[in-house]
């Protein structure tokens, strides 16, 4: 120990943890040494680099595992009193005599088994078993039996005297800096649990990890937890899926809160690893003052062994690339790199891009137990000023007319039977988009204000989830009504249409007047179809200010089922959220509609990609849909699934899920964050809300043929 730090051979560290329980998936708690090893490789693949034996000693294999493996281990005794309720009768048994042989006893079992193992650095006293005189017992013991490691509790408030690191579970942000920078508390903070990973989860963990790189005193964490606890089970129908509580005839039962893991329990990875990798990376890279600043951030390694370059891409496109030469880093120390003596500068100087970024990858030279040779450590994107002005073309507008008919409700746009809109005047948005008689668009783009909620979203043991208030808000049942509607011609071949949607209550009528108490949402839209196809959509939102923070605000539509196939320019490859997507690189990326899903065990909202600039969706022969956000609007939240936000909302398990007859696209202005600070309290910081205020936004649709290019449309720009 030095002041506020915790030392491994002298040296300070920082535990980049997760906490992990013995769990297979077809065998519960039995052990397998392939299990293991699976596990170690992961952790290490993903730069974690201790783990926190929840809540009992593990395996002995798993400690020489360890070992081999250069993994940090936490080994805890197998004391919890977990939901311990005292009464006049019964005490907490670190308060009671009479248990304290049989609590020191487990204390002294593990440490004499477990001693010689050099991968443990702490001994922890157990887990959430409120604190007494026992706890100071077995503390007392291990003290005078091995001095070499320190001691971690959390009950008791974390800061007792029994243990030698402050050790709290799901403390807030501030609140963990609080106690670091509190110059009475001498010892190190490590967070024995955080980030909880229930389902779609893991929103906000970059705010601790600025904390942690840039707080003295605090020394990482451990997430909650490593694997969901879901076990193999056959259906009736003899289906194979991952059951949880309740699904053995198990009453009564926790439902999925089994389900807390960065893996699925066959070790798949979630999506939130890549953000845990990217956040626990070695080597850290950032830029300033024209300066690119590189860190070797181990505290016993040089880079020696490591390759650095660069990418430098100009609105999705690779500009140029290549090797970045940089000296040997000692560790804890770092490189300064001037941009104008850069081997990307001449390509940055000369590019005319909107945007710039430059990306640095930091790769293994050689294979290791865990990984093979170019294996990707570290990884970070830049985005670079402008060197030129970006000078969008301007679309050229063909002199056929546009052919504007009104039958009935409908409102027919064509243009020289090439592509065909059809509106609905009645409910005030397109019924319908055609593109050489293919289906672009099959049900009218409409407002939206609804997700699936995800188990964060759920979460609310001492305050009402955001989930209670959203469906008493009518928020899940919201029916749109057109009024004011109008469509006109105008003299640059343009056919323009606008209404005032109502928002009421599903069950409610349409509202008489726009003063109706019934009226949850008032939204103007304006629709204008261009001579190019183009069709630009402009939304004004007001909500009712008494309605609780926004799960999404932004437009819904039913694409057509044959355009699986989706291309988009923003952060990805992953799955990725507000306050979810430091990992996620700004690049141009390609998936089908199946491989967007992200089959969390319980389902919730998923699979949405941030910041993006276009996305397009095509069937096989290349004809589909282009959407991007427009004029000043920014970038929008994508998501795109034959699973409807409906269907997310009723299936218990991922297997019962039933795929809907089109594609439902979601364009998103704005999304609420993630949060997972924890899972039983509305969590997501206030910055990822969406309050009920004024929202407007707009955004640009148009087909796309074979020969369309997505690239040379998001460069371009409408005639004013």
């Amino acid at each position: 120990m030095a002041h506020k730090q915790m030392l491994v051979n002298g040296c300070p560290v920082v535990l980049r943890g997760v906490n992990r329980h013995e769990h297979h998936p077809r065998l519960g708690k039995t052990n397998l040494e392939a299990c293991m090893i699976k596990d170690l490789i992961l952790m290490r693949q993903n730069n974690i680099n201790a783990v926190r034996n929840s809540h009992y000693p593990q395996h002995p294999r798993w400690y020489e595992l360890c070992d081999i493996f250069g993994l940090y281990v936490i080994d805890e005794a197998n004391i919890e009193t977990h939901g311990f309720d005292e009464s006049n009768t019964f005490k907490h048994p670190t308060l009671e005599p009479i248990w304290a042989n049989a609590m020191l006893d487990r204390v002294v079992s593990m440490v004499e088994r477990d001693k010689n193992h050099a991968c443990i650095i702490v001994w922890s006293l157990g887990n959430e078993s409120s604190y007494g005189p026992n706890h100071a017992s077995m503390s007392g013991w291990i003290r005078e039996r091995d001095p070499t490691r320190l001691l971690h509790y959390e009950g008791g408030g974390s800061r007792t005297s029994s243990t030698d690191i402050v050790c709290p579970m799901y403390m807030r942000v501030w609140d963990v800096v609080k106690i670091a920078k509190d110059p009475s508390e001498t010892r190190p903070l490590i967070l024995c649990e955080y980030s909880h990973a229930m389902g779609n989860s893991n929103g906000n963990i970059d705010a601790y990890w600025m904390a942690i790189d840039n707080t003295f005193g605090l020394q990482g964490g451990f997430i909650w937890d490593w694997a969901d606890q879901g076990l193999l089970k056959e259906d009736s129908d003899g289906s194979k899926f991952w059951a949880y509580g309740g699904d053995f005839g198990d009453t009564p039962n926790d439902s999925n809160f089994c389900l807390n893991g960065i893996v699925w329990p066959d070790r798949t990875i979630h999506p939130a690893l890549h953000e845990v990798k990217y956040l626990h990376q070695p080597i850290k890279i950032s830029s300033a003052d024209n300066m690119l600043k590189i860190e070797n951030g181990h505290f016993f390694e040089t880079t020696e062994a490591l390759d650095f370059s660069w990418v430098l891409h100009g609105d999705g496109c690779v500009l140029g690339s290549g090797p970045l030469n940089i000296p040997t880093l000692a560790p804890q120390t770092s490189q300064l790199i001037n941009m104008e003596s850069s081997p990307w500068f001449a390509l940055w100087s000369a590019c005319a891009a909107k945007e710039v970024f430059l990306s640095v990858n930091v790769k293994q030279r050689h294979e290791t137990r865990w990984a093979k040779a170019g294996h990707l450590l570290a990884s970070a994107q830049l985005c670079l000023p402008q060197k030129n002005g970006f000078v969008p073309s301007v679309i050229a507008l063909s002199s056929s007319p546009l052919v504007c008919e009104r039958i009935g409700d409908n409102v027919t746009i064509c243009k020289n039977n090439a592509w065909k809109i059809k509106v609905n005047s009645q409910l005030g948005t397109i019924d319908s988009w055609k593109v050489n008689d293919v289906e672009l668009m099959s049900k009218g783009i409409l407002p939206c204000f609804w997700r699936a909620p995800t188990d964060n979203d759920k979460g609310g043991f001492f305050t009402k989830p955001y989930d209670s208030r959203w469906r008493e808000a009518f928020l899940d049942n919201v029916s749109f009504h057109s009024s004011q509607f109008s469509v006109k011609e105008l003299p640059d071949n343009t056919v323009e249409f606008s209404t005032l949607y109502y928002g009421v209550p599903g069950h409610l009528p349409k509202p008489d007047d726009e003063a109706s108490e019934s009226i949850l949402f008032r939204v103007k839209m304006v629709c204008r179809i261009h001579g190019s196809g183009d069709v630009v959509l402009d939304y004004e939102v007001n909500p009712r200010s008494d309605l609780p923070p926004l799960p999404r605000v932004g437009v819904v539509f039913s694409a057509g089922r044959s355009l699986s196939h989706v291309t988009w320019y923003g952060r990805g490859p992953f799955e990725c959220y507000p306050d979810r997507k430091a990992a996620a690189h700004v690049g141009v990326y390609e998936s089908s509609v199946e491989e967007l899903h992200v089959p969390y065990i319980a389902p919730v909202e998923c699979g949405g990609r941030a910041d993006v600039r276009w996305v397009a969706l095509r069937d096989a022969g290349g004809l589909g849909l282009y959407a991007s956000a427009h004029g000043g609007s920014p970038p929008m939240q994508m998501s795109a699934s034959y699973y409807g936000a409906a269907e997310l909302d009723r299936a218990t398990h991922v297997h019962r899920l039933v795929k809907g007859d089109d594609i439902e696209v979601h364009l998103d202005h704005r999304h609420m964050g993630l949060g997972g600070d924890d899972s039983w309290s509305p969590c997501v910081h206030e910055q990822y809300l969406l309050p009920p205020t004024r929202y407007a936004f707009s955004l640009r649709l148009c087909p796309l043929l074979p020969s369309s290019s997505c690239h040379d449309i998001y460069r371009s720009q409408l005639p004013s």
